[in-house]
């Protein structure tokens, strides 16, 4: 007969205390907790003789918290923070969390490991390409020039750890994990792979609205299952399992002990991973792009026209293929199609419009960029990608923008492609999840570090930021150039401002804005981009948007380019899809247009459909006091500018599967039309004018008044509103101000003083935020508040 090999026993045998960190150990491994704040524990094991004390590179906070104690029972050992126990288990070392009602004496289960094998290690060997020429051939996709490795030569780098993480969930739902292609409500009961790609963003952190969060701080790919199979998060190659508990406590007041806030718990991942950096103010005005602008030319007539027509724009973009022909990646202009870019963007900054450039992490192999890389064998294996993960690499990469489009005054960065590996791009069909995570693993395993294979985006925004920083610090020292004004100095200090396609734990402290990829109109995809963008913004980093009317709005030969609508803006069902895009893309952080397939300025779309956009254009710009104050409070009080309305309403379980509603900033309710009402999807007149409507659900908690009528609602019901093209829903809670000004052109202009409009009784004064300075400097004080009331 065959003989059972026994594992390791978990059981705890010795329990220890150094310094602010608890210690239990088993012979199957060593448990560690750390507390962090009153309510955030990082939780480390290791089957390993020792930690292996690696820095982790998306964590800031390393200093411990040590106001707690813990006391061992018979069967478990607890640790005791202000309002939340940790237990462990003694025979399993499995953990629990429990919040500690004080007025109830009694406690709650928040979240718990699961009993049995919690944590599950199965060692392997890791790989990465040899130090010899590889065999690669270049591609031609729709997201740019691909390296694509055949046969790999490859040595060994060592041992890792796959992990498998088991817990068992409540009755809850789960937000966050970054950006998954499709869109739906809770995380619950599905199987998500965490990597990065075009049309995926991966961030280990997910919420709960029994209050608590879970930062995986892994930069591996992962999978995250909810199904019969079981409930756990498995990382790929990974030395310790290393996580952190935030529980989000709420208020106490009278008799209620508790009140799940996912907002403290969003507070709290920013303390680990640090603040969200604070955009320039232009950045919330209205950004025109598209693929693409050709010409120095194009660009200034196109801001002259929006000028002309009284559409308010902040910055427009240039798209890829500002280089010289066949010198893909170059960070230098086209000379014969950008003569004199200095001039182009003083220009433009004359008409208080900011301009971004595209730029990429790969440079073809005849540029001098790429020569200055390889002279210092700063690329990736088998890439022309610099290899971020090395500071001399970032600062060499910076350098070289600096010669020139930083040098012409260039105001923003679109840092495209910065996965930087996309393989689901090569296919003419899609292949499934499962998949595409497989392919994903080998190409970019074997090109960077094996642990580290998600976290490239946030190494190569780390560059951006940290440089550019650096740059303004350099340049303020020429006190003279600085006294003479943006014409004769280019390098005003400006902030970071940084739109970049992918991003990893701790990336919002670097400028970034994310947005959802090459996504091709439909219906289907406006209605997951509400829920994708819900999700992000749940997963800690504040900053998204989307491309307004999708990408691809052609059908071509690619999965991917997939679009409805071969007739553009000739077809009244795509203008009309396009209008309401447009509404709903109003009330994200950035209000963003970009595509292909067809132009994406406004007067392209006639009549009713142009006069729907310019009216939220317009709006877009009254409620810019309101957009920048509650964009002052994601930088002071880690606050999120687009919430699921759990968040604000957790105990309301109606709000906890609504996906086409949103909370913009404290106190507007947003309900986008994610259906035709006009035309169908060959143009053709829709009929009924009871369709012309659209159902809303008002959490309950407060009371609601519709943002255009006043009329009064009372919360925890459901409504049906009024929706025709020029409108899209929105509701305020009541007892809200809302700081208004007169629509404008620009951030920039002066215009009418600002009114507080007020919706019912207010009980409380607005925190009203406007610069103090320039609206260009980095620190808190740059910023004023008044309190309203």
């Amino acid at each position: 007969m065959l003989t059972a090999i026994r594992p390791k026993s978990r059981e705890i045998k010795k329990v220890e205390r150094k310094e602010n960190t608890l210690f239990m150990y088993s012979d199957h491994g060593i448990l560690a907790l750390e507390p962090k704040g009153k309510n955030i524990v990082r939780v480390i094991y290791t089957v390993n003789e020792a930690f292996s004390g690696k820095e982790k590179p998306g964590i800031v906070q390393k200093d411990s918290f040590g106001d707690w104690n813990y006391k061992e029972e018979e069967k478990s050992i607890e640790l005791i923070l202000n309002k939340t126990i940790v237990s462990v288990r003694k025979d399993t070392g499995a953990v629990s969390y429990y919040l500690a009602d004080s007025l109830k004496n009694e406690r709650t289960l928040l979240f718990k490991e699961r009993d049995t094998d919690p944590k599950e290690f199965e060692e392997f060997e890791t790989f990465r390409l040899a130090g010899v020429p590889q065999k690669t051939r270049i591609i031609d996709t729709a997201d740019g020039k691909k390296e694509v490795l055949e046969d790999p030569l490859k040595v060994s780098t060592g041992k890792s750890f796959h992990i498998r993480w088991n817990f068992e969930l409540r009755e809850e739902a789960l937000y966050g994990l970054g950006q998954q292609e499709k869109g739906f409500a809770s995380l619950r009961g599905r199987t998500l792979y965490i990597h990065q790609g075009n049309r995926k963003i991966a961030v280990p952190f997910f919420v709960s609205t029994n209050g608590y969060g879970i930062l995986a701080d892994t930069y591996s790919p992962l999978i995250f299952n909810d199904n019969q199979n079981g409930t756990y998060i498995y990382t790929e190659a990974d030395q310790e399992l290393d996580y952190y508990f935030i529980a989000g406590i709420g208020v106490e007041e009278g008799d209620t002990a508790y009140q799940a806030d996912l907002n403290e718990v969003i507070a709290g991942y920013r303390q680990l991973t640090g603040k969200a950096a604070l955009l320039p103010k232009w950045a919330f005005g209205y950004v025109q792009s598209q693929e693409r602008y050709e010409t120095q030319e194009e660009i200034l007539e196109t801001v002259k026209k929006s000028r002309d027509l009284g559409i308010g724009m902040d910055c427009i973009v240039l798209d890829w293929i500002s280089w010289p022909d066949n010198e893909w990646g170059q960070k230098s202009y086209d000379a014969s199609r950008f003569p004199d870019p200095k001039e182009m963007i003083d220009k433009l900054h004359d008409e208080h419009v900011h301009f971004m450039i595209s730029i990429w992490p790969t440079m073809a192999g005849n540029t001098e960029n790429h020569k200055e890389f390889a002279e210092k064998n700063l690329f990736l294996p088998a890439n022309t990608c610099y290899d971020a993960f090395k500071k001399e690499a970032r600062e060499l990469y910076f350098d070289q923008l600096k010669r020139t489009h930083f040098s012409y005054g260039t105001d923003a960065w679109w840092c495209d492609s910065s996965e930087p590996f996309t393989p689901e791009w090569n296919h003419l069909t899609r292949p499934e999840e499962s998949v595409l995570y497989k392919e994903y693993l080998d190409e970019a395993g074997l090109r960077m570090p094996y642990e580290y294979c998600n976290s490239f985006p946030l190494f190569h925004a780390m560059g951006i930021y940290e440089n550019q920083r650096a740059a303004m610090s350099e340049m303020q020292k020429d006190k003279e150039a600085l006294s003479a004004g943006d014409k004769t100095c280019s390098y005003k200090e400006k902030r970071v401002c940084n739109l970049t396609r992918s991003a990893y734990t701790g990336q919002q402290r670097y400028g970034t804005i994310m947005w959802s990829g090459d996504t091709d109109a439909s219906w289907e995809t406006l209605k997951n981009q509400v829920a994708i963008g819900l999700h992000f913004s749940a997963s800690g980093i504040p900053f998204w948007t989307n491309d307004i009317g999708a990408f691809f709005v052609k059908r071509g030969l690619n999965w991917y380019w997939d679009g409805k609508y071969d007739d553009t803006v000739d077809n009244r069902g795509y203008c009309e899809l396009y209008t309401r895009w447009y509404q709903y893309a109003a009330f994200l952080p950035v209000f963003r247009a970009h595509g292909t397939d067809c132009r994406r300025e406004l007067w392209n779309f006639k009549g009713e459909f142009y006069d729907a956009m310019l009216k939220v254009n317009r709006l877009r710009y009254q409620l810019m006091p309101y957009i920048y104050s509650e964009a002052g409070k994601v930088w002071l009080k880690d606050a999120s500018l687009i919430r699921w309305l759990a968040f604000d309403f957790a105990g309301d379980k109606n709000t906890w599967d609504i996906t086409d509603q949103l909370m913009f900033g404290e106190s507007l309710m947003v309900c986008p039309v994610l259906t035709p009402m006009y035309y169908d999807e060959k143009g053709n007149p829709i009929s009924g004018e009871d369709q012309k409507s659209r159902s809303v659900y008002l959490p309950a908690g407060c009371d609601w008044f519709d943002f255009y009528t006043g009329e009064k609602y009372n919360g925890g019901s459901t409504i049906t509103v009024s929706a025709p093209l020029d409108k899209i829903p929105l509701f305020v809670k009541d007892g809200s101000i809302i700081p208004m000004r007169a629509a404008a052109l620009s951030t920039e202009e002066q215009n009418d003083e600002i009114e507080f409009k007020k919706f019912g009784e207010v009980t409380k004064g607005y925190e009203f935020y406007e610069d103090a300075g320039d609206g260009y400097g980095y620190e808190k004080d740059e910023y004023k508040v008044t309190l309203i009331v």
